[in-house]
């Protein structure tokens, strides 16, 4: 009896630690399964945002390709009403004049939005907090928003000045 005890006394130590182990190893595996997801979540979340950029940045690439061509557009129209109309007429020759300004300072303050809309892009892109880029891609969308109806403004106003000069050639 005596050999008993003292082997169970020399081996309490062990079933005690085994114990442990049951008992603690499937919470560290729970721990880890976790720690696991969370970084998961954390990559899908980041997979996510990277798509909202990328869509961000093709969206202002549909939206400059849209406006370049209404330049175009514009461009060519000033052009015809420029050959058709009479070469003494100053008047529509300063009219024309004033229009070419208008669409080329819209061309050149498109250029410069294009350049800083990539900036911002790419600025959101190295943000590392992505509460932070959530929130930098949602300014970045409404600010688009924004500078579309600006520019849409500007390309109506110049539009209305090509169709006045058109109407003053077909009245004269």
């Amino acid at each position: 009896m005596k050999i008993k005890k003292a082997a169970l006394v020399r081996h309490l130590p062990m079933l005690g630690i085994g114990i442990l182990t049951i008992t603690f190893l499937p919470l560290c595996n729970l721990a880890t399964a976790q720690d696991v997801t969370d970084e998961i979540r954390q990559e899908q979340s980041k997979a996510r945002q990277q798509q909202r950029l990328e869509e961000l940045r093709r969206q202002e690439q549909i939206k400059q390709l849209q406006r370049d061509q209404k330049i175009n557009e514009q461009q060519q129209e000033l052009d015809r009403i420029r050959r058709q109309a009479p070469r003494s007429d100053t008047q529509s020759k300063q009219d024309s004049s004033q229009v070419q300004q208008q669409l080329d300072q819209q061309q050149v303050e498109q250029q410069l939005q294009r350049l800083q809309n990539e900036r911002q892009i790419d600025r959101v892109q190295r943000e590392q907090d992505q509460l932070r880029q959530q929130q930098r891609i949602d300014q970045l969308q409404r600010d688009g928003q924004i500078d579309h109806l600006r520019n849409q403004l500007r390309r109506n106003q110049v539009q209305q000045d090509l169709d006045r000069l058109r109407q003053q050639q077909l009245n004269r």
